[in-house]
């Protein structure tokens, strides 16, 4: 092997230990396995028990240091921490000057007795250990090495090597996820999967990302929802139904928003958006007991109770209440424009009535929603799948929640009139010639599934990314994917 001409000195050094380790056949790459029989937390949490006992371990080697014939190493695994005490008597002399040449970054294993040292610390005692792979790169060093935000995104796993609090969030994730599945699986919703590639990318109001099949010579969509494959389950007799799983939106990024996300999407049969927020409520509240231990928590200073009953205001009484515009009062396009223009409200060509009344919404009350607040009742422009109030046809039963200045789910009563489903695809189509591109697509395949029928549903999408960041206290969505999407170095 040659030395790469661009190499630090650190990399040079490291390479040339492995050289040598290769030439003496004690090449560390070819290792297939070893035998772990205890993780670092197993060890703390059960030390009365696990005292004076062999065990296996392996990580990386986080910390050295050496005092002549004994040294202290801490080696760290997906649980945690665990100090060992390598002494020069008990693993050899030989394998104790090999040892001395490891470096931070190396994965090792050690076989040794579980003891507490005479400062309390609960550790291992090596009777052997062994160079398992060598890192060639000199790790970061936490505080100055890997502060910038967009190289830990884009190097994820030295950030959750340097940073055990970003490992903490993803551990975290995935209690949520499966707390999540619990508490729909218990009350008897069946897990489903649904097309990822589509030839229609309905169920939201989003642009889509665009792929070519070469077998069929078609032009398909990344699935922007997961809406519509679900209610032709309702249709077909499944009266409980729910997906987690990835949507692809072809919009910006921000700190709310990244390109792939993780939706959930479930629906009810013989209820509606009433039953929905009874079990959204539910839900919040038992999975955040169920992973924090507590249903009141922190977000970015704010004390969220989860454990109240949520607020309920309509979007039009919420309008009233923070720009003083009554939108029930206004009957007509143009007075909707003339309020628009007084309050400085941005107003696009395509706009209705219903999309001033949530432009108004966007602008003046959004941010002013910290604790968990249902906005109820939304205008039927904007709901294209929504069943009408009967009172009120011009709103829709629809309810967002809101938590801290920011959308965590959607909901409603779902539409299962066909005929009055065609007349809301067509106003869509005559949006997207209007400039909305991301109204929805005529979709004449769903159409024909709830002719035949489709029971009263109630219907629940929330992205759980989202609902992430509010139970881990994280402030952007990149904070809680592993692997966000980023320009490409060299393209910024």
């Amino acid at each position: 092997m040659e030395l790469q001409p661009d190499l630090n000195e650190q990399q040079r050094i490291r390479l040339e230990k492995l050289q040598a380790l290769q030439s003496a056949g004690q090449d560390p790459f070819a290792h297939t396995t070893y035998k772990v029989t205890a993780r670092s937390k197993t060890i703390h949490d059960n030390f009365e028990a696990m005292e004076n006992q062999a065990v296996g371990i392996a990580g990386r080697l986080m910390t050295k240091r050496v005092m002549g014939k004994a040294s202290f190493i801490d080696i760290r695994d997906q649980a945690g921490r665990i100090q060992v005490y390598v002494k020069r008597e008990e693993i050899g002399e030989e394998a104790y000057d090999a040892f001395k040449q490891y470096d931070i970054g190396d994965i090792v294993g050690v076989e040794g007795i579980v003891f507490r040292t005479n400062k309390g610390e609960v550790s291992v005692k090596a009777d052997g250990i062994t160079l398992l792979v060598k890192s060639l790169h000199v790790l970061p060093e936490k505080y100055h090495g890997l502060q910038d935000k967009e190289a830990r995104y884009r190097q994820r796993y030295l950030d959750l090597i340097v940073n055990p609090e970003v490992r903490d969030v993803f551990v975290k994730r995935t209690a949520i996820v499966r707390a999540i599945r619990s508490f729909l699986d218990a009350r008897g919703y069946l897990e489903v999967d649904t097309p990822v590639l589509q030839t229609i990318p309905g169920g939201g109001s989003a642009r889509p990302f665009l792929t070519h099949h070469n077998t069929l010579d078609m032009e398909m969509y990344m699935r922007i929802a997961l809406e519509l494959p679900l209610k032709r389950l309702i249709v077909g007799g499944f009266d409980r139904v729910y997906e987690m799983g990835r949507n692809f939106r072809n919009e910006g990024i921000s700190l709310k928003h990244n390109p792939e996300f993780t939706m959930l999407e479930l629906y009810e049969a013989y209820t509606d958006y009433h039953g929905m927020m009874a079990l959204t409520e539910d839900m919040f509240r038992e999975v955040a007991q169920s992973v924090l231990g507590t249903a009141v928590i922190t977000y970015e200073g704010h004390e969220i109770d989860l454990a109240k009953p949520f607020a309920r205001i309509t979007m039009a009484e919420a309008v009233k209440q923070y720009a003083g515009v009554d939108f029930h009062a206004i009957h007509s396009l143009e007075e909707a424009r003339a309020a628009a223009k007084e309050k400085g409200v941005e107003v696009k060509p395509h706009f209705s009535k219903g999309h001033i009344l949530e432009a108004f919404f966007d602008k003046f009350v959004e941010k002013n929603i910290i604790q968990p607040t249902f906005i109820m009742d939304h205008p039927l422009e904007i709901s294209p799948l929504t069943k009408k109030k009967p009172n009120n046809p011009d709103y829709t039963e629809r309810f967002e929640l809101f938590i801290v200045g920011r959308e965590f789910c959607n909901a409603y009563s779902e539409l299962n009139d066909p005929i009055d489903q065609r007349t809301r695809f067509m106003y869509q189509e005559a949006q997207r010639q209007a400039g909305d591109d991301e109204a929805n697509m005529m979709d004449e395949d769903f159409l024909t599934a709830i002719e035949y029928g489709m029971p009263p549903t109630g219907g629940f999408g929330m992205g759980v990314d989202r609902f992430v960041m509010l139970l881990t206290d994280s402030h952007s969505i990149r904070d809680v994917i592993l692997f966000p999407t980023m320009r490409p170095i060299g393209k910024e």
